[in-house]
């Protein structure tokens, strides 16, 4: 019976030494959560973590097209302050006959240029996409009444999580305005 009552000493200090050893190993990843956890909280505190796609369209303007020309382009400044990405995937206008298409500039290889339609736009979080003749713009066939320079065409923007939103164009004048 003395040889356990000898060892119990030596088990007591074995255990305190685990037990310490045990606690700082599970220091690390708490600290490490707790970190993470203040982190998140002061992400969704901003207002920033999973909240909606907040879109505005501003500065439209849709370009006065030539005679006999079917089709013009309008360009508009479009703004995303929301925290979650939304993408803009179609487009209607009041008075046209035809169906507005979005379009991006493209360059050939003998340095002429060409739109190709595309079927949507992203707009990331945070982030404005201004419209222009060298990027993305809007395709609009011209009524057959036509356009006079100053006049208000009405426009919705559909977008994928934000749903439509209408704004107003203003016909311009080719070269009259600067996409800048």
């Amino acid at each position: 019976m003395s040889r356990i009552t000898d060892r119990r000493p030596v088990l007591g200090r074995f255990d305190r030494r685990r037990l310490r050893d045990g606690a700082l190993a599970a220091l690390v990843p708490v600290a490490a959560c707790g970190v993470a956890l203040a982190g998140l909280t002061t992400w969704v505190g901003t207002g920033r973590a999973g909240g909606p796609a907040h879109i505005e369209v501003a500065g439209g303007r849709v370009l006065l097209p030539s005679a006999g020309v079917p089709e013009t382009a309008a360009f508009f400044d479009i703004t995303n302050d929301g925290g979650s990405p939304d993408t803009l995937v179609r487009v209607t206008a009041r008075g046209v006959s035809g169906e507005v298409t979005l379009s991006r500039h493209r360059m050939r290889q003998q340095n002429t240029a060409y739109r190709s339609e595309i079927g949507s736009v992203p707009v990331a979080a945070g982030a404005r996409l201004a419209m222009a003749p060298s990027g993305v713009d809007l395709t609009v066939p011209t009524p057959s009444r036509g356009w006079r320079p100053g006049e208000l065409v009405s426009f919705t923007l559909e977008f994928r999580r934000g749903g439509p939103v209408k704004a107003v164009a203003v016909v311009v004048r080719p070269g009259a305005v600067s996409f800048e």
